[in-house]
């Protein structure tokens, strides 16, 4: 009978320890999960202020870099016309100097030019870069290289190209505004050059009009007194011809005088 009673006694203690290593256990497990996922969210934030820093910087040795958003890329494609944002690593070779390193291959024959926009004196292209599976997408104003993006996602580059492009549009605008404002300019120069000639050619003729009509006033004037003078001589003229003719049948009548008529 004692030592069923030991044994069932003996029995307690051992449910009891194991329930107690098994809490213990379970204990053990959560602290460690809590504790990794609290590293998980440091790492995450240490990781999101590096690329926010990173893309600040570029940000200030390049202003046009402001049109892009300092944030971390998402996975989700972009959406249509709005700016992409570079990455933390993106944002690293830029500026560790792809430009410089694009200046160097753009002259070798392993880099292909995939699309290339012109607007005004601004660019953008996206070249292909075959033995490393890279894209350089450019920005450049007179072909002097302004901003260069370095990728391996085809999807990425195509969407920073056109982000380029976009940009090219804005930054043209003006440029272009200016470029025809000039065209303007000098073409209503041209039509007040053209306009002035004609006027002084009219100018001219209505000069020589108003001296030729003085002229032809004096001529008229002087004609007229001459034709008046020869009026008044021709008058004379007849009445003195009158009367030599009237002299003149007088005398033949004295000449006939005593003679028979016919």
């Amino acid at each position: 009978m004692n030592d069923k009673w030991r044994v069932r006694q003996v029995a307690v203690v051992a449910l009891m320890l194991l329930g107690g290593v098994q809490a213990g256990c379970a204990q053990a497990l959560a602290d460690q999960a809590n504790a990794q996922a609290k590293a998980q969210s440091a790492a995450q934030t240490t990781a999101s202020v590096a690329a926010n820093t990173a893309v600040s910087t570029v940000a200030e040795q390049d202003p046009a870099a402001a049109s892009v958003q300092p944030q971390a890329q998402s996975a989700a494609q972009p959406l249509p016309g709005a700016p992409v944002a570079l990455t933390p690593e993106e944002a690293q070779q830029n500026a560790a100097g792809n430009v410089a390193e694009l200046q160097q291959m753009i002259h070798g024959s392993d880099l292909n030019e995939l699309r290339t926009t012109y607007n005004g004196t601004y660019g953008a292209s996206l070249l292909f870069y075959g033995k490393e599976m890279t894209y350089y997408v450019a920005l450049f104003q007179n072909k002097t290289f302004w901003r260069v993006i370095k990728t391996s996602d085809e999807t990425r580059a195509e969407a920073i190209y056109r982000d380029f492009v976009q940009k090219t549009l804005q930054l043209s605008d003006v440029e272009i505004r200016r470029t025809r404002l000039e065209a303007q300019k000098a073409f209503t120069a041209r039509m007040i050059a053209l306009t002035q000639d004609h006027a002084n050619r009219l100018q001219a003729d209505l000069a020589i009009a108003r001296q030729q009509q003085a002229l032809v006033a004096d001529q008229q004037k002087q004609t007229r007194a001459q034709a008046n003078a020869l009026q008044v001589e021709k008058a004379a003229a007849q009445d003195q011809l009158r009367a030599v003719q009237r002299q003149v049948q007088e005398l033949q009548r004295q000449v006939e005088g005593g003679l028979p008529d016919q």
